[in-house]
């Protein structure tokens, strides 16, 4: 599998530079207009059976969880999100950072001690508690955008929290959240995460370490070289037969005897999600074939990233960092490298 840089570009072209409002002349992305090109997207970037909440529904509505051996308290949500916000700040003090968008999905219920012996059709609203196990959001910075094939893409931050990947019934321990810095695709809120805008399993015990790893993360993230590797998807076409080689290739990959599957790049999108990509092949109107039964790969990409919104929110990041190595691993089978040369043979 490749993950260094210059190795997924070395059969890749360059991207023109990046545009940052601030310290280059603006270009305009195509859009009706200045006030549309402001406007934000009505999709969610991610679906599955998430809801979105506002940042005073977690602070005023929820409780937080306990590690019931010791009653030590968790790190809240809106405390994960505050810090990734102000990590945000220190990064780009220059830049214009947009509230955060929150979803949140398995909510948990519960009841305050006055209310324990009540019917369930008695319980009052300020007779119940609840928290959601499972929390998402993303922060844009759309002053740091740049343009690809007609579509804007803002730079965007943003985490994952799950309290099914801790362990609340022993004592106080490291808790993991997963963090990342990449770019929305403002066309259809498809995220694009590269390996070293993710950290898939950050493991502190309080915000300030949080927040340290964070700043860590975004001062590292190298966006020009993102961007290339995206843009350059377009130069890289799959013929209807080849699409459809993959498409195959992925369904039979989940069935694979587990030491075949292991000589093999990881694949991690689900084969409910590869019927979506097939299916969109022909529907979608942005990132489908229309009238050419050919595809460049930054179609194929937007689909990967769009079947992803069907993810659940702890498998989501994985799923959108892998589509992103998925799609580089078949530009570079598409010019002889063998290593994802078997999804097109």
């Amino acid at each position: 599998m490749y993950t260094n840089t210059q190795q997924q570009m070395s059969v890749l072209p360059a991207v023109a530079p990046i545009v940052r409002t601030e310290q280059l002349p603006v270009i305009l992305p195509v859009f009706a207009n200045a006030e549309e090109e402001k406007k934000p997207s009505n999709l969610p970037f991610i679906e599955a059976n998430t809801k979105e909440v506002s940042m005073d529904n977690l602070k005023s509505d929820c409780i937080i969880p306990v590690f019931s051996k010791d009653n030590e308290v968790t790190i809240s949500h809106q405390s994960f999100i505050d810090t990734i916000y102000e990590a945000a700040k220190t990064v780009f003090p220059h830049e214009e950072i947009s509230n955060p968008v929150v979803r949140v999905s398995h909510i948990v219920k519960g009841r305050i001690p006055e209310a324990i012996h009540k019917p369930v059709s008695q319980l009052l609203e300020s007779d119940k508690t609840i928290y959601y196990e499972r929390m998402m959001f993303c922060i844009e910075i759309p002053s740091i955008f740049q343009d690809i094939d007609g579509c804007r893409l803002n730079l965007t931050i943003g985490g994952v929290r799950a309290y099914n990947e801790q362990n609340l019934y022993s004592k106080k321990s490291p808790e993991k959240f997963k963090i990342f810095i990449g770019f929305k695709n403002m066309v259809c809120c498809n995220l694009c995460v590269s390996t070293d805008g993710y950290k898939s399993s950050l493991r502190v015990m309080d915000t300030v370490s949080m927040l340290n790893t964070a700043i860590e993360l975004f001062r590292g993230y190298d966006m020009m070289s993102h961007l290339s590797i995206l843009s350059a998807y377009r130069s890289c076409q799959l013929t209807e037969s080849q699409f459809a080689q993959f498409i195959g290739k992925c369904r039979m990959y989940q069935y694979l005897p587990s030491s075949e599957r292991k000589q093999l790049p990881e694949m991690l999108i689900t084969d409910t999600q590869i019927g979506l990509v097939a299916k969109s092949y022909y529907e979608d109107e942005d990132f489908g074939c229309g009238n050419n039964p050919s595809i460049s790969m930054w179609n194929v990409y937007n689909l990967l990233t769009g079947a992803n919104k069907s993810s659940y929110i702890d498998n989501f990041l994985d799923r959108a960092e892998n589509a992103g190595i998925l799609t580089t691993g078949l530009c570079r089978a598409l010019h002889g490298d063998p290593e994802y040369g078997w999804f097109l043979r």
